[in-house]
């Protein structure tokens, strides 16, 4: 899918015409004709920038050819599979009159842009635009990271009151989201201070201190992501030793119970053997038999009490 924007009397407006000066072509997830009519439309350098960021396993890198410049960052995603958040590579290409961002599925760093919420947002400073999708990037990350902190609150409450395979599992899908979080993280940044160090990106006055602001983001967002992987860490280690004591403790229960069931069976099997033994004349030979029984099982259950096995 391909998506038009130009900046129309300070109004994000969506055209057909991908080749006009100052445009933004957002793709999604694009089809081979779609590679190919857009490189030509736009005399891209290299059409495999576009593929590469089609790549779910693409690193986040910037690189610069002729006039055009490719920027690959990785951006957070929602998912409803296995892991609730992930992150996906965003490509950017920028080229002297067009602004590309290339992606295998809609995200939420782009909504907004499409939607025209982002103040100052004018298509034809690309600048400008590509550092306000790094700063949305970095904010995107802290709202999730908020979100993960709640969910991980909530599941550790659920599991102060039982210990469910399903909520511990929960709490590891989130363990997974806060370490991809991290790699991303710290991958981005390094991209941002080459952006600010060299020289390969045309860096106007205005923008430096936006540049600053979404390194002073992403940096608060990585210290977040490693501070909340710690403690999710900390709370797996705790709660698996928490399940193997409470593991221990049915076992020893378990044992005592066998323990003392074994006396009256004991007792049992030496007056049923087929000799001669006492009490087996009695009238009341079961009943004194079973008294012994209970008399063993509650000195049993006494001197296994003492011992604190129960």
């Amino acid at each position: 899918m391909i998506a038009v924007y130009n900046t129309i009397n300070n109004t994000i407006v969506k055209t057909d015409k991908p080749e006009v000066k100052g445009s933004w072509v957002n793709m999604i997830n694009p089809s081979e004709e779609e590679i190919a009519l857009i490189t030509k439309a736009l005399k891209l350098e290299n059409e495999f920038s576009i593929r590469d960021a089609l790549d779910d396993e693409e690193r986040p890198r910037i690189e610069a050819e002729n006039d055009q410049i490719f920027v690959i960052i990785n951006v957070p995603i929602r998912q409803d599979a296995t892991v609730i958040y992930d992150t996906i590579p965003l490509g950017i290409i920028l080229t002297k009159d067009h602004f590309v961002t290339v992606c295998l599925q809609e995200v939420d760093v782009l909504k907004d842009f499409e939607c025209g919420k982002v103040r100052g947002l004018e298509t034809y400073k690309k600048t400008r635009f590509l550092f306000q999708i790094l700063y949305k990037s970095a904010t995107l990350y802290l709202s999730f990271l908020r979100e993960i902190e709640k969910k991980t609150d909530e599941i550790e409450l659920t599991l102060h009151k039982s210990m469910k395979n399903q909520e511990l599992i929960r709490l590891l899908n989130l363990q997974k989201s806060l370490l991809y979080f991290t790699t991303s993280l710290k991958s981005n940044d390094k991209v941002m201070q080459k952006l600010l160090r060299t020289k390969v990106l045309k860096i106007y006055e205005e923008d430096q201190d936006l540049l600053e602001d979404v390194i002073i983001e992403n940096k608060q967002a990585v210290e977040m992501a490693e501070t909340y992987s710690n403690i999710s860490s900390s709370m797996m280690d705790a709660f698996a030793s928490i399940i193997s004591n409470n593991l221990n403790m049915v076992m020893k229960f378990l044992a005592s119970i066998t323990i003392i069931l074994a006396l009256p069976t004991m007792l049992a099997s030496f007056f049923g053997m087929n000799v001669n033994i006492p009490l087996q004349t009695s009238e009341h030979g079961f009943l004194i038999i079973v008294g012994m029984s209970v008399v063993l099982c509650c000195g049993g259950v006494v001197f296994l009490a003492k011992r604190k096995m129960f």
